[in-house]
């Protein structure tokens, strides 16, 4: 257990607003512009790239430049064809699970505001009289916003184009699981938005420049962080993302690994993370006692960490995971002492890191 008390109400207030404004990709700047005011306060100052992504600075100027990032985004739904009866058909917009969709609610985002509607599916009673079944697919799932015809879709100002997201909402869970939509990967914009004021509360007085960056587009292919890389030129990052608890049924363990939510933070092997930068991870938990755990990726890490690595003449860059169970699902859950142990360890990694250390395999 923690013996720290990590989060305070404002911080679980913020977490829970944050958690319910949509951020899908491509249209992140309300959950950005949220995310930033409650940041401002910790920080020295921001940038903002063309497409949305920010970079609270605290100590700028430096010439050695260290980042810690996670993703804004949200997968969602693009309206992609609206039949003359008025249903509303859908294409991804990233990663959506349309297993799921059936009986959902979703909020459809228009210049008029915010139109409802919700994802129809057929009684049982009626599903091809006892045959086989059809399942959920891209083809046969649609939105009904209670209009009978595709003009009365338009007035409600609604147009192929429109971005299409689930309604859930943030909860905990038996006081410790943390349960919502688009845990993936806003609850990293979390952690890193806490040990931002962490710093600033503990009057922690770093002796470099520290980057707390927030990008869009990464589940589209890590976007925002390929740009945001370009803009800062870091010198080392420490991405966090969410990764599968893989304790749940229907998980094979020979290929996802073997992962606990309750267990602490991941921390990944792979030709992406630089492997003195990890160690430096792994030390800082062992000296402050935080439980971490393994993973091994075979090629690519599939998260922004790829993007700052091989950025440029390449960022030391490294992974700190958060146990997650159904992903890409509006019931995403996390336990609160992971979250706690997550932030610990990016805190107390940055504490140790010294402004000009050379994490090169050969000098």
């Amino acid at each position: 257990m923690t013996k720290e008390n990590i989060l305070t109400k404002k911080s679980l207030s913020f977490l829970e607003e944050y958690i319910n404004n949509a951020s899908p990709t491509g249209f992140e700047t309300a959950g950005q512009t949220h995310w930033l005011n409650y940041l401002n306060p910790y920080i020295d100052e921001y940038i903002s790239d063309t497409y949305g992504s920010v970079a609270g600075i605290i100590n700028p100027g430096h010439e050695y430049k260290v980042v810690i990032e996670a993703h804004a985004d949200e997968i969602s739904w693009f309206v992609n064809y609206i039949t003359k009866e008025g249903l509303i058909y859908l294409c991804r917009n990233g990663g959506s699970d349309h297993q799921i969709a059936p009986s959902k609610r979703v909020n459809i985002h228009t210049d008029k505001g915010m139109v409802k509607g919700v994802f129809g599916w057929p009684a049982i009673h009626t599903r091809l009289g006892g045959e086989k079944e059809e399942v959920p697919s891209m083809k046969n799932i649609f939105v009904d916003i209670g209009a009978r015809s595709a003009d009365e879709v338009a007035e409600l100002g609604v147009h192929v184009g429109c971005v299409v997201t689930f309604e859930d909402e943030f909860m905990v869970l038996n006081k410790k699981h943390f349960v919502g939509r688009a845990l993936d990967n806003r609850i990293g914009g979390f952690m890193i938005a806490e040990v931002a004021r962490m710093i600033r509360e503990k009057k922690v007085k770093l002796p470099y420049s520290l980057y707390i960056v927030n990008a869009v587009q990464e589940e589209i292919g890590l976007r925002g962080a390929e740009m945001m890389s370009r803009t800062i030129e870091p010198n080392v990052a420490i991405i966090t993302d969410v990764c599968h608890d893989t304790q749940t049924p229907m998980i094979n363990k020979i290929v996802q690994g073997d992962i606990h939510s309750g267990k602490g933070p991941v921390l990944t092997y792979g030709p992406a993370v630089q492997n003195n930068l990890l160690k430096h991870l792994i030390q800082a938990a062992e000296k402050n006692k935080i439980p971490f755990q393994r993973a091994a990726v075979s090629r690519s890490t599939g998260t922004d960490t790829d993007a700052f690595a091989y950025s440029a003449k390449g960022v030391a860059s490294a992974l700190i995971s958060l146990p997650l169970r159904y992903m890409h699902t509006t019931v995403e859950m996390v336990q609160q002492e992971d979250v706690e142990n997550t932030i610990k360890l990016i805190f107390n990694s940055l504490k140790a890191l010294k402004t000009g250390q050379d994490f090169k395999y050969i000098k």
